[in-house]
């Protein structure tokens, strides 16, 4: 399979696994297939081969350390940009699967946040994050509210 090849079916790969997060969070079938970590070794194993075949002396030398000219002509490369863009696919996926799972266990709505980290990882984080503060804050706002209703 040539490197082409390899990055179109990375991408399509990821697909299902995010469709049944944001589309079927509940379903059992969706809990069943987010418990497993196979998703990840395949991607993972992806961008070992990517990796290893995209390292040269040159690469190696410039990535130990980084300075922004060299990773830019490091990914200039087919398969240093695909190596790359692996990495993003699993990680945002892994991060995906967190917020999705933080929902199961907290009931806090989660959708928006995993769709985000679909398209732009951090933000997906960063609004897991603050629906979490935000959900906890109207929550513990309606707790007292009951609590002062109670004692009345």
């Amino acid at each position: 399979m040539n490197i082409t090849d390899l990055f179109n079916v990375a991408n399509v790969f990821v697909l299902p696994f995010w469709a049944l997060m944001i589309l079927l969070p509940n379903w059992k079938v969706t809990r069943k297939v987010m418990e497993s970590y196979l998703p990840f070794v395949v991607l993972a194993a992806a961008y070992l081969y990517l990796f290893v075949t995209s390292i040269t002396p040159e690469n190696a030398a410039a990535l130990s350390n980084p300075q922004l000219a060299d990773i830019a002509k490091f990914f200039s490369s087919e398969t240093a940009a695909a190596t790359g863009w692996i990495h993003f696919l699993v990680m945002d996926l892994f991060v995906g699967r967190w917020i999705y799972w933080e929902g199961q266990k907290t009931g806090i709505w989660t959708i928006h946040s995993i769709a985000l980290c679909l398209f732009a990882g951090p933000l997906g984080v960063l609004s897991h994050i603050f629906t979490y503060w935000i959900s906890k804050a109207f929550s513990k706002g309606s707790e007292g509210v009951t609590e002062k209703a109670a004692v009345n």
